[in-house]
């Protein structure tokens, strides 16, 4: 595997169409555009693209028009559901795929939804599995970490338009970016419930905050610690990724974690607490707030 950062320039103008242009895809298609690349735009939600398009950006009908339109077409959509909703069907993407076509799936979907992509599109079509980590601002600025899967001429020749993105991870072949994506997310929701339920245990045998804060520095939850500390202090928590969101990933990991026959306990405990924060309410502030939920209920 290996890093490529985004000094990479592509020359000339590339026909590119955004599939999911909500708040992560917009941020996407103002990449791009800012590259100078033509940008095609769709969104369920037609009222979510207006902005995009007194930018620059062209807006169509469907995702079958749009792939109809582009060289490549980058889908960031919210779950493998609202993936097969934008590929199958008359207005689907695989209806207006061709051999000319790239599809770049950018959600966090897990493999086995892109082993269900790759059957379904045209198979003259391109695919490339690059999801990404980091939040909002990280897409603002081109900060994002894009894990690339798929073939070696295919991660070749789109790796320029990834790069305006952030750097990016070559994972390996087909599937193999959003397994890493997955792994990545595993490591966000595990640490953040175990640094939960550490804080509470400590909480209830009488340990101040300070002490508590102080051991951790010395542990392997040192870094996720310190990172919350102003959110265990002020109970704040700026929004970057919805709790509703992570409790989708939680979710996936789970199902994918089956599917290997991994056993996965500790990372079922932390998608039950997800699932109960969402439950309970949360879903739309940011996926951190499981923390004063573990915290609370300790």
């Amino acid at each position: 595997m290996s890093h490529v950062t985004s000094h990479v320039i592509m020359v000339g103008m590339t026909q590119v169409a955004v599939v999911g242009s909500g708040a992560m895809g917009g941020r996407f298609a103002r990449r791009f555009l800012d590259a100078g690349h033509e940008v095609i735009v769709w969104n369920r939600t037609p009222e979510k693209t207006e902005e995009l398009v007194e930018l620059g950006a062209v807006p169509t009908n469907s995702p079958a028009d749009a792939a109809r339109r582009a060289e490549v077409i980058v889908t960031v959509v919210a779950d493998p559901a609202a993936l097969r909703a934008v590929t199958e069907g008359p207005d689907g993407i695989a209806a207006g795929a061709d051999g000319s076509t790239t599809v770049l799936e950018m959600s966090t979907v897990g493999p086995l939804a892109i082993r269900w992509l790759a059957s379904t599109l045209p198979p003259e079509t391109g695919l490339l599995d690059a999801p990404v980590l980091g939040s909002l601002s990280e897409a603002e600025e081109g900060t994002l970490l894009v894990f690339a899967g798929g073939p070696h001429r295919l991660v070749k020749r789109w790796m320029p338009l990834l790069a305006d993105l952030g750097s990016v991870l070559v994972a390996g072949p087909l599937g193999s970016g959003a397994a890493a994506k997955l792994v990545a997310n595993a490591t966000l929701v595990g640490t953040l419930t175990l640094l939960g339920e550490t804080i509470a245990l400590a909480d209830r045998m009488g340990l101040s905050r300070e002490v508590t804060m102080d051991i951790l520095d010395s542990t392997p939850l040192s870094l996720v610690a310190k990172r919350r500390r102003d959110q265990l202090e002020t109970g704040e928590s700026p929004l970057r990724f919805r709790l509703a969101l992570a409790r989708k990933d939680a979710d996936l990991i789970q199902e994918t974690a089956a599917a290997a026959h991994v056993d996965a306990r500790v990372l079922a405990a932390a998608a039950a607490w997800f699932a109960e924060a969402e439950e309970a309410g949360l879903g739309d502030q940011d996926y951190s707030t499981v923390l004063s939920r573990i915290i609370g209920k300790g």
